[in-house]
Order: C-alpha cells, then structure tokens, then sequence
C-alpha cells in the first residue's frame, strides 16, 4: 500500500511462478469458488481506488449503482421510452433521486443484432441530455459509447467517463481521446461484435480467457498512457457469452477483482435470467435483484441497472440484517462530492 497526494494505491501482490510453475493469475482462477454468504467486513485489501478526472473514488465497501438511460428506440428493456431528449433528461434526474451515484447515458442499442447508428445521429441523441445533466446535476455521468467522436463531444459538455462495450478497441481514436482527457475508463470485455456476439459463443474457461483479456487490456492502454488506477473493468455480461458463460462469470467476481482494479458488472434485466427463471424482460427486476445481492457479496464494485430504488433498499437491508447495524456514511457515498 502506497500513499501519494491522498491516494490509496491497492496492488495485489502476487509472485511470478506458483511450485508447479503455473502462472499464479492462472491458477488462481482454476481454484474452486464459491460465493460467500456472509461477507467480512470492508478491509483495505479488498479496497480499489478509481480516479476519474482529478477525483479520486474508493471502491469495494458498497457497491455503487450506475442508472442506465438509453436514448434509444431500440433498446433491449426500455427502447423507445426515453428517445426524446426531454423524457430522457426527466429519466436520469428521477434516477438521482432514487439514489444513482452514477448515471450512464447511451445513444445506440448494442443489444444482439442491433443495427449500427450513424455517428451523426448518435451525437444527436446524447449530447443535449449530458449538457443539460451536467447543469442540473452534480452526479457523475458517463457516456456509454465506443466511438472516440461521441466520447470527445459528450466529455466536452459535461460527461467524465467513458464506458466502451469493445474495451477501447473498435475505434483507434478511443484510446487517446481518453488519455487527453484524464476521465475515469469502463473497459468491458465483448466477443465478437453486436451483430454477430451471440451467434455461437465458446470458451474454454471463460473466466480465465476473459481476465486474460482485461490483463492483456491493462497492459494496453497503460503503453497508450491511460493509468490503472482509471479504469474499471466489466466482463460483459450477455456480451458473447451464453447463460451458462454468464452465471460462471457472475459467482467468480473475486478472480476477476485480483487483477486489483475494481468490476462492474451490467447483468440488469438481461436475457441469462430467462434461463434462470423463465420470465420475459418485463418479469426480470425481482431476478436482478437477486443477482444484485450475489454480486454484492463478493465485493462488486459497481452494478449497472434500471431499478435504482429497488436494487439500492434490497442493499442496503442486506448489509444492516448481514452486519447488525446501518452501513456508515462513507459506505453510503464513496464518491467525493
């Protein structure tokens, strides 16, 4: 542990060779795991620093709940609700007083087969609702897009993090806009394309290949110039994978934190409940729930959803029956404000 200019750096320690000569990241992963129960309480190691633009957040006491506002007409839950630029600025404000730390605001579906959206278009939808966000609200927003022109202009009227599904590799630019701008970086993991992610996904361990993937990422972008401790890492849940490569992603959350940067994860409402509990996506918020608390256990960082109330009560009743009292103010609200 590390301290500089007030921040805590959490790097796991780990050697380079295991007694079978094994990569330890590797054969970590290959452990058993389970999920735990009943937690222990928030420790510094299990603490992870994200820093977005001069900021800096303390992750891993409580997960923070990032709302998603689609302003889009075909969006796998909520398509066509909030496309006006009115209806989805009224969406995101109701989200912050539900208790949103983070509101995630996207302009093109990249649900299974979506149909590509024009970066002109794209532009249209998002950037009048983050620079009306960013007036009327102090929390943090964060533009859901892979392509370097709409992260530029949406980081230009008020957004301070990106949040790529392709990891910052299907546009070039992606990578130095990020860097030029100091914002906080979700890089998710996707096989395949939108259009063709869900066709016929395989893995051999998907756990294993997709931190390989973030490990290889880090490395990545920290030779573009993007430091560790910016980016947040999200397996991407329903991504080119199936429902069984969900659910084995979904309970090994602790293998996907050793890599020392924090997780989040976007299971809401998503189609691997389907084959959990056989309801269509209007029936799926009680699952979400469900899998909220799961994922809470094992020290998610931050959970991306649509029911921000709901996902937010169930927490925290967890966490106060689980440890016997209320979690503090400072579990509450990690971000400073």
């Amino acid at each position: 542990m590390e301290t500089a200019e007030g921040r805590i750096a959490v790097t796991p320690a780990m050697s380079n060779q295991t007694e079978a000569g094994m990569d330890p990241r590797k054969a970590l992963l290959k452990e058993s795991h389970s999920v735990p129960l009943q937690p222990s309480q928030p420790s510094l190691s299990t603490l992870r620093n994200w820093q977005v633009g001069n900021e800096v957040w303390q992750l891993g006491m409580s997960p923070l709940l990032m709302g998603i506002v689609n302003v889009t007409p075909d969006s796998f839950s909520d398509g066509g609700r909030f496309f006006d630029v009115g209806l989805a600025i009224e969406q995101s404000l109701r989200l912050v007083e539900e208790g949103a730390d983070i509101l995630d605001i996207g302009g093109e579906s990249t649900r299974p087969n979506a149909t590509p959206v024009s970066l002109e278009e794209e532009l249209r939808r998002v950037v009048p609702v983050i620079r009306e966000l960013a007036r009327q609200t102090k929390t943090p927003i964060s533009i859901d897009t892979y392509k370097a022109e709409v992260a530029h202009r949406c980081l230009s009227n008020g957004a301070t993090i990106v949040n790529d599904i392709s990891g910052l590799t299907f546009d070039a630019d992606m990578p130095r806009v990020c860097r030029d701008s100091n914002c906080g970086v979700i890089a998710m993991h996707i096989q395949g394309t939108p259009q063709t992610m869900q066709l016929d996904p395989k893995y051999s361990d998907v756990v294993v290949e997709v931190c390989d993937f973030f490990a290889t990422r880090l490395d990545e972008l920290e030779k573009e110039g993007i430091a560790r401790d910016r980016i947040v890492l999200d397996p991407g849940i329903g991504f080119g994978k199936s429902a069984e490569h969900n659910i084995e992603l979904l309970s090994h959350i602790s293998e996907q934190r050793s890599l020392g940067r924090p997780i989040l994860i976007g299971h809401s409402r998503k189609r691997f409940l389907k084959k959990i509990l056989g309801r269509d996506v209007e029936e799926r918020n009680s699952g979400t729930i469900g899998v909220s608390l799961a994922l809470a256990a094992q020290r998610t960082d931050i959970l991306r959803v649509h029911d921000v109330r709901a996902t937010r009560d169930a927490i925290l009743a967890w966490q106060t029956v689980l440890f016997g009292r209320k979690p503090s103010s400072a579990i509450a609200d990690p971000i400073p404000r």
